[in-house]
């Protein structure tokens, strides 16, 4: 069964990735640079495009935010696990991979993908259970991210947390009640960032297999961060002294 591809970036970066496009649908008088490219890619890779109407497009869709884009494509295809761990050693001095204990929201996902594609980050780590897979609107909010940085399904996170730290990887967990704030804890080297559910944040087992909890420090009131606003900012902390490092040596 194939996947749903929506909106001009998805679409684009899927096309300029290994991801096999079955056929694409534009709405009819789409003009524009990525429009124009799209059809170029598709001419070039025998993918054939179909032209209809954009009540039509709307009925296909499943947002309406498809901006006269639709693909067919081949369904996602989940990283490996040992296989993304090494290569994210291999390829990095300082590798980082979020795991995920439990989101639900396909739109905190989507985000995070982007975030992490934009920090620079290896991979990222969902539940198999529980917990929201690649559908079609997480890869219309990560915007074409998901063609870049691997998703990998686990069953078990705690346990995917061991083999982390097999591979010399230290485990950071964002917990609101930590004593410790944010950018006073080092987070240079490999890391394992994890971030936990939208209503429960991070699950006991495996806040107690992380081996730091750190807190974004905060100056409102509400008291909470969205899920995927927490994770930009403790991904562009890791960046930023992991950038420093680069800078300065040390």
């Amino acid at each position: 069964m194939a996947d749903q591809l929506e909106g001009r970036n998805p679409v684009l970066e899927a096309m300029k990735s290994n991801r096999i496009i079955l056929e694409i649908w534009l709405a009819g008088g789409m003009k524009g640079k990525a429009i124009n490219e799209i059809i170029t890619l598709a001419r070039k890779n025998n993918i054939p495009v179909k032209e209809t109407d954009k009540d039509t497009l709307n009925r296909m869709a499943q947002n309406r935010n498809h901006q006269g884009v639709v693909a067919k494509v081949e369904p996602y295809r989940y990283g490996d696990f040992a296989e993304v761990i090494d290569n994210a050693i291999i390829e990095k001095k300082n590798p980082l991979v979020i795991l995920l204990d439990g989101i639900e929201d396909p739109h905190n996902l989507g985000s995070i993908i982007r975030s992490a594609e934009v920090f620079g980050a290896s991979a990222v780590v969902i539940q198999k259970n529980r917990a929201v897979g690649v559908t079609p609107a997480v890869a219309r909010i990560a915007s074409g991210a998901l063609e870049h940085v691997p998703v990998v399904q686990v069953v078990n996170i705690t346990e995917t947390i061991k083999a982390m730290k097999n591979k010399n990887f230290w485990i950071v967990g964002g917990e609101g009640d930590s004593q410790q704030v944010l950018h006073r804890q080092d987070l240079k080297g490999p890391i394992g960032l994890v971030v936990g559910s939208e209503g429960k944040g991070i699950s006991r087992l495996v806040k107690e297999n992380c081996d730091y909890l750190v807190r974004i420090p905060m100056a409102g009131k509400t008291g909470s961060l969205n899920a995927a606003v927490a994770t930009g900012i403790l991904l562009y902390e890791v960046f930023l002294q992991n950038d420093r490092e680069k800078e300065t040596g040390r």
